[in-house]
């Protein structure tokens, strides 16, 4: 399940992060670096197995078929580098690799679905910056804009994406949509409601599909909707320092943007079944109704593991079924197309390994991934890779969309202290949704905020 929020099924996941995370600075300080480790790393502390043994220990949070796609992406590069892979999954990621960096006993490589754990790594120097074995500018260049800014700490980066997930998607049932001759790439958000949404409801069905329901996470989804407010209306600077509290969170444009998602999540005239029917729908069900004959509702703003959720019949003739567009730009915000994500960053414990280093460089590249993205559910942060590889249209759709997107920001409460971002800020969303206010939710979540 590519970019499946695994923070909603390991609440309490996400180690604070947001004093770490120094989001907008465009430079790295050691850009020119990178290639032999040792450069510039002075002081870091090296985990992982012997250097030079032809074994590279890896550790990560997915397991399954995604497991097996991984491997299968790795076969030729061990074959032509003679280096050995062990790939360890652990669906308590966030608690084993701290355990195992604690006792001494890290992998060679980790593999963190978010970037809290390897920011705290990175301020006790238990992760190698990337400049000490990968060619930054070169890695920049290539990489969707933005995405690099999730693993900095102090103007270093200290992990590269080994995949993408995209979230600002809006899903329609094709042939509906497309029979009401509904626009299919509405130039604004306020565009998307006045002349989509409006216009589905005047005709009696109920526009948006949105479900929250994910048990004791329940209020994620509701931190998406914010997150793509925040980024649409006040641009990525902004974004950057709510995301690490360098203003506060019931800061004036935080409630505003609230206020907007309150149009989308809290109107029964624009959601199917109203408040109720948001808390009480489980997320992966949320755009089932779309599917039904006639259709109940006809919008599902979720990222691209949303298909894994689909009826069998919709997942089988992908392309037939749904149609998409990117979640449009704020009217009056940021001009450019952003775009919220969220993905895998690989990070080395193992600095000194050359071994460890190689398969870093692998890793990282856009030569990584073509059998996972063969067999469905994988995408890559690079806007260079071979969009061949995509089994279908509409995988190939959303890798276009975020290849054209001026900017990439990680998913908001992924960047934020764990009491606020899988804490407070799921919770308090569950009571807006109830009625509480916008400036009350604010002024909540912006108590919670850990002092030190």
């Amino acid at each position: 399940m590519s970019g499946f929020p695994r923070r909603a099924l390991q609440a309490g996941g996400v180690v604070a992060a947001a004093a770490l995370v120094l989001g907008g600075c465009l430079q790295n300080p050691n850009a020119s670096g990178g290639g032999g480790a040792g450069g510039g790393a002075g002081g870091f502390i090296t985990g992982g197995t012997a250097p030079n043994d032809k074994v590279v220990t890896i550790l990560g949070a997915f397991g399954g078929d995604e497991e097996k796609n991984f491997n299968a992406s790795l076969a030729d590069f061990e074959k032509t580098s003679g280096i050995k892979i062990k790939y360890t999954s652990d669906q308590d990621f966030t608690t084993t690799i701290k355990q195992k960096v604690n006792s001494g006993d890290a992998p060679d490589i980790g593999l963190f679905p978010q970037p809290g754990g390897m920011l705290e790594f990175a301020a006790q120097k238990k992760v190698w910056p990337i400049d000490t074995y990968l060619d930054y500018d070169k890695l920049q260049a290539t990489l969707l804009p933005g995405f690099l800014d999730a693993g900095r700490y102090k103007g270093r980066v200290y992990g590269a994406p080994m995949r993408n997930a995209v979230k600002s998607i809006v899903w329609y049932p094709k042939a509906a949509y497309e029979k009401a001759a509904y626009e299919t790439s509405p130039a604004s958000i306020q565009d998307l409601q006045k002349n989509v949404a409006d216009k589905i409801a005047a005709t009696g069905v109920t526009p948006w599909c949105i479900g929250w329901g994910s048990a004791q996470a329940t209020g994620w989804v509701g931190t998406d909707w914010v997150e793509e407010l925040m980024l649409r209306m006040w641009g990525p600077d902004v974004y950057d320092q709510w995301t690490s509290h360098r203003i506060p969170f019931n800061d004036p444009r935080v409630v505003k943007a609230l206020d907007e998602a309150a149009k989308f999540n809290k109107d029964p005239k624009m959601v199917l079944g109203g408040t109720k029917g948001v808390l009480n729908t489980a997320f992966a069900d949320a755009m089932t109704p779309a599917f039904s004959n006639p259709p109940k509702c006809l919008l599902h703003r979720q990222g691209n593991f949303a298909t894994t959720f689909y009826p069998k019949n919709v997942q089988a003739d992908l392309d037939n079924q749904v149609g998409i567009y990117v979640f449009p730009k704020f009217a009056g915000g940021f001009d450019g197309q952003a775009i919220i994500g969220g993905g895998d960053l690989a990070a080395l414990f193992n600095g000194p390994d050359p071994d460890a280093q190689k398969v870093m460089q692998f890793l990282t590249s856009d030569k990584f991934g073509g059998p996972w993205a063969k067999a469905g559910g994988w995408l890559s942060p690079h806007k260079t890779f071979d969009t061949s590889n995509y089994p279908n249209e509409t995988t190939k759709k959303i890798a276009a969309i975020a290849n054209r997107a001026n900017v990439l920001r990680f998913d908001g409460s992924d960047l934020m202290p764990k009491a606020v971002g899988s804490g407070t800020f799921w919770t308090e969303m569950v009571k807006w949704e109830n009625g509480q206010s916008s400036q009350q939710t604010a002024d909540n979540i912006e108590a919670s905020w850990p002092k030190s």
